[in-house]
């Protein structure tokens, strides 16, 4: 019997590489979550869910640990935006509104995420010396990859708070993750980021929109 649910049960080969139908089901919801929270849907809660699941399984199989307790994040913070998007502000008593974070909010927020994020690059750049058994070779770009990983916590949180900047975090990560994955010759997941990258710009195009039209 077909363990559908197997990395291993190829749904097709896209220029080579095998695609399985829980990354092809996970890619699929995930780029449906995008797009539908560009719109402000809030199904894209329920459905990036399911794609963080599907994904969740999927690293789990390929023993891509990290990867795998890093949906566990995005998990957990889905499930707070679902509650959030449909819960009033507690503020006004409404159903909450696409706007901008406080400036000074803006950069203490940024601040910390590139803190963070130099802090978690150092400490990849240095890995393999600490776990040499677990890690055996050095991290590529370990402190862009750092970067991308954190200003994308960033940013899914600031969507739970419908903030407009969350989608320039996003921009940012689609641009390196484009370059990254293209130098790594991953060229399906570049062209994937590539997709991200039109889908943030429409959306912070969309939600200054509805944000000037709330004023």
């Amino acid at each position: 019997m077909i363990d559908f649910w197997s990395v291993n049960t190829i749904a097709f080969n896209l220029m080579g590489y095998p695609m399985s139908y829980i990354e092809l089901l996970g890619t699929v919801f995930y780029l449906w979550s995008v797009w539908l929270i560009s719109k402000r849907k809030i199904l894209t809660w329920p459905v990036g869910i399911v794609s963080v699941l599907l994904y969740m399984a999927l690293f789990y199989q390929i023993h891509l640990y990290s990867d795998m307790l890093e949906q566990v994040y995005y998990l957990i913070v889905s499930v707070y935006g679902w509650w959030r998007w449909s819960t009033p502000d507690p503020e006004t008593g409404k159903v909450l509104k696409v706007r901008y974070s406080p400036p000074r909010k803006i950069v203490l927020i940024a601040a910390i995420t590139i803190a963070v994020s130099f802090a978690t690059g150092a400490l990849m750049s240095q890995i393999h010396l600490l776990l040499p058994v677990i890690f055996l070779e050095k991290a590529s770009f370990p402190y862009l990859d750092a970067l991308t990983t954190i200003m994308s916590f960033t940013a899914m949180w600031l969507m739970t708070q419908k903030r407009i900047e969350s989608w320039y975090y996003w921009i940012v990560v689609d641009v390196i993750g484009i370059g990254l994955y293209y130098v790594k010759e991953v060229k399906f997941i570049a062209f994937l980021y590539v997709i991200l990258l039109v889908i943030a710009i429409n959306g912070s195009i969309s939600w200054l929109k509805i944000a000037k039209m709330q004023d």
